[in-house]
């Protein structure tokens, strides 16, 4: 089996089992944490003054469904995602909210996209799990209208941003089967190195390219932390397989390492990302 196949077929997987399943369970979590760049992308569209907006990777439907808002019924926001269990929480937050809002639960790579259909497509923290890139945004180009704009938000470095690898070194020592990050395959930090992602816009047939540095600030109420530790991330998925003894004593280890971060009631840390920029 072709690696890129193997690695597409591993996210399917991933996200429509146990990892699909810790976003729905903490939704409104996530929804607060991230909150702050889905302002952000809320912004970009109301500037573009965009009419038909599509979501990569939208997930349990949030950043979607604020898109929605802003449009009313002057337009139209589509969320697109791989994971069935998140699509179907997000349509049915649409429906309980009345929102000019559709899912689509299909592989951004490989949906047959109307063409020219979207005068902006948008993705918070979405777009850096595909297997083949260039693939995935040459279809998106082909989705786009002529002179649409592309506006997509990814994580910088693992190296700048500590708070998101403080739960696996912690549990390193007692997670042996925690595997490595590598920075070129599918995931959190795929889009990392600034130049690898203007090479793949460039090659899928974007122009006017933009990608700027921005550092956020998020907050998480401390009460939701261990949820947060037990059922996201590497460290996470591990522990939902894991016996009793180790994971209390992974638990109270990972917990302690994030001491620095914790201000009274709060968690706080500061998200190191990429806005990426780019027109058809």
């Amino acid at each position: 089996m072709p690696i890129t196949q193997r690695a597409n077929e591993d996210q399917t997987t991933l996200w429509n089992g146990v990892a699909g399943r810790a976003w729905v369970e903490t939704q409104e979590s996530l929804d607060r944490l991230f909150k702050p760049f889905e302002d952000l992308l809320v912004e970009a569209v109301a500037a573009r003054h965009a009419s038909r907006v599509l979501d990569i990777g939208c997930g349990t439907g949030s950043t979607t469904l604020a898109i929605a808002r802003l449009l009313g019924t002057r337009g139209r926001s589509v969320g697109l995602d791989i994971s069935e269990p998140m699509i179907a929480l997000a349509r049915t937050r649409a429906e309980h909210e009345g929102a000019h809002a559709s899912f689509i639960c299909a592989d951004a790579q490989t949906h047959a996209f109307e063409p020219a259909s979207f005068d902006m497509i948008a993705s918070r923290f979405g777009v850096m799990f595909f297997d083949d890139s260039v693939r995935a945004f040459a279809n998106l180009r082909h989705a786009a209208k002529d002179d649409a704009e592309l506006k997509c938000i990814t994580w910088r470095s693992t190296a700048e941003n500590a708070f998101m690898t403080t739960a696996e070194r912690a549990a390193a020592p007692f997670l042996p089967e925690l595997p490595a990050r590598r920075p070129d395959a599918p995931g959190q930090f795929a889009f990392a190195d600034r130049g690898r992602v203007e090479g793949i816009l460039k090659e899928s047939g974007w122009t006017e390219i933009d990608i700027a540095p921005i550092d956020v600030a998020c907050v998480l109420p401390e009460r939701e932390l261990v949820a947060y530790l037990t059922r996201l991330g590497p460290v996470g998925l591990i522990l939902q397989q894991a016996d009793d003894a180790t994971r209390t004593r992974v638990i109270d280890t990972v917990r302690a390492a994030f001491d620095p971060y914790v201000h009274g009631t709060e968690v706080r840390f500061t998200a190191a990302c990429w806005m990426v920029g780019a027109r058809a």
